[in-house]
């Protein structure tokens, strides 16, 4: 059984910073992509910020020169650093994981159970 727990949310003024922190566990032969994603109320799940096991990222264009996605293969875990937070930057954030669970299986695709990142102005 796979999970995805994130750790990292919280509420903080404008213009300021948090990190986010997501560690996948459990039998897991590779992860092939991990990545952010936001949600607010009545609103799709939207694409923050991902990246490949080998290092290659995308961000939203919301995001791009604030936040940073760094991923630990080692430890299974990715992290998003935000900075210069915005009040629209307000949602509840999940992680996502593309994740092959044995050799030459189909990738699956996990999320996490999500954490509110709340910026007041």
């Amino acid at each position: 059984q796979v999970q995805l727990v994130e750790s990292g949310g919280g509420l903080v003024q404008a213009g300021g910073s948090l990190r986010l922190s997501c560690i996948a566990s459990g039998s897991i032969f590779r992860i092939n992509t991990m990545g952010w994603y936001s949600q607010t109320p009545g609103k799709q799940r939207e694409l923050v910020a991902r990246i490949t096991s080998g290092g290659s990222t995308a961000y939203a264009d919301s995001v791009k020169g604030r936040f940073t996605i760094s991923i630990d293969n080692a430890k299974k875990t990715v992290y998003l650093q935000m900075n210069s937070l915005k009040p629209e930057d307000t949602a509840v954030y999940y992680c996502n994981a593309a994740i092959e669970l044995f050799r030459y299986s189909v990738t699956q695709n996990y999320w996490g159970q999500g954490t509110q990142v709340t910026v007041s102005s």
